[in-house]
């Protein structure tokens, strides 16, 4: 029996790559700046308290005032979950 001829396929070229000009802003400003400023309210609280011996942020607080400066930090970290 004869053998029968082998088409040859044409080599696969992509098409042309769209050149699009994406914008790469997420609107997500706001979050790195926050982040700062909870991480250093925490820190300064917890300092002040330190520093003030008890006294300052809020005395009626006590020591739970370093509780709050962690909080703080806590939720410095939690925006920090929205970055990108």
């Amino acid at each position: 029996m004869p053998k029968s001829r082998i088409r040859k396929k044409d080599d696969f070229t992509p098409p042309p790559a769209k050149t699009t000009n994406l914008k790469m802003n997420s609107g997500r400003g706001w979050v790195a700046p926050l982040m700062l400023a909870m991480f250093l309210i925490g820190l300064a609280w917890i300092v002040l308290f330190y520093v003030s011996e008890g006294s300052l942020p809020i005395k009626a607080l006590g020591n739970w005032n370093i509780v709050c400066g962690f909080g703080f930090i806590a939720v410095g970290f939690g925006v920090s979950t929205q970055w990108k």
